[in-house]
């Protein structure tokens, strides 16, 4: 029966790619990964955070390949071993087999993508022993010394089984990425297609997180700064008119359906400027 689900769960995207394909099997691994972390008791000390997090709970419109969790107290001895084990069980009702990666083993690629040293991740493998499809890779990642200020709620999912997962509030989300936007030195289209849709939605953002955030980590760390919305409106200005769009864009694509492709067309600096006008008209 496990399997039927898996292959209904499958059946509902209408995938018209091997592209899509590929994403819809990810979307399906990461819902079960979180079953198993729910289950496990995971959410008790930790919370869902990142574009997977907006996905899956949100609606955002694109996909996306890491899991992404803060704890609620900073923790230097955290372990995924428990939870691990967990998924490894989860995943194997369904069919599929679970190796990790520690992140300590992985390329240094995939060690300058994280912008804390204090996380603790790595890759999990997914293999589905049912066919002949290529291995699945999903990026787990907790930040086991988050800044103060988050605020979290309880959402609810039905997929594999019903369960619950807490998460980040929205306002909260924002700011983690505002975080990532400012403080990145390399380009993640990824984040400015999250920005437009938290601006879209007229998200507010929880400043007293971005505040502590920014003096944690980033070019800003130990710095005398405040981050007022002026401040923040100011920066955001000048990183926009610092990107290559057109780079920005190859980042996203491949994450996205035909139908939201063509909003990638609308990428430019100007574009970008508009949405910063639109926040701050609520800000």
């Amino acid at each position: 029966m496990s399997v039927e689900i898996i292959q209904q769960r499958l059946l509902d995207y209408h995938c018209k790619t091997i592209i899509d394909q590929e994403n819809a099997l990810k979307e399906i691994a990461q819902e079960i990964a979180l079953m198993a972390l729910s289950r496990a008791g995971f959410f008790k000390i930790a919370a869902f955070q990142g574009g997977t997090c907006l996905r899956i709970l949100y609606g955002l419109e694109r996909f996306s390949e890491d899991l992404d969790f803060v704890l609620e107290k900073p923790d230097k001895n955290f372990d995924w071993e428990t939870y691990i084990k967990n998924m490894r069980e989860e995943f194997n009702v369904y069919g599929y087999s679970l190796d990790i990666i520690n992140r300590t083993k992985l390329d240094k690629v995939i060690k300058t993508a994280f912008l804390k040293a204090d996380s603790s991740g790595g890759m999990l493998i997914i293999k589905d022993s049912r066919s002949h499809r290529p291995k699945l890779q999903i990026k787990l990642e907790i930040d086991t010394n988050p800044p103060d200020g988050s605020r979290y709620e309880l959402k609810y999912l039905d997929f594999p089984l019903a369960y619950s997962v807490q998460s980040q509030d929205l306002p909260s989300l924002f700011a983690s990425k505002n975080h990532a936007l400012l403080c990145r030195d390399y380009i993640k289209g990824r984040d400015w297609y999250d920005f437009s849709w938290y601006v879209a939605k007229k998200v507010p953002i929880n400043f007293e997180l971005l505040n502590k955030a920014m003096m944690q980590a980033g070019p800003w760390k130990d710095k005398t700064i405040f981050v007022t919305p002026e401040w923040y409106l100011k920066e955001l200005r000048t990183k926009i008119m610092s990107i290559d769009w057109e780079a920005a864009k190859k980042d996203v694509d491949r994450f996205l359906r035909p139908r939201e492709l063509l909003t990638l067309e609308l990428w430019s600096k100007d574009f970008f400027l508009s949405r910063v006008d639109k926040l701050a008209q609520y800000l």
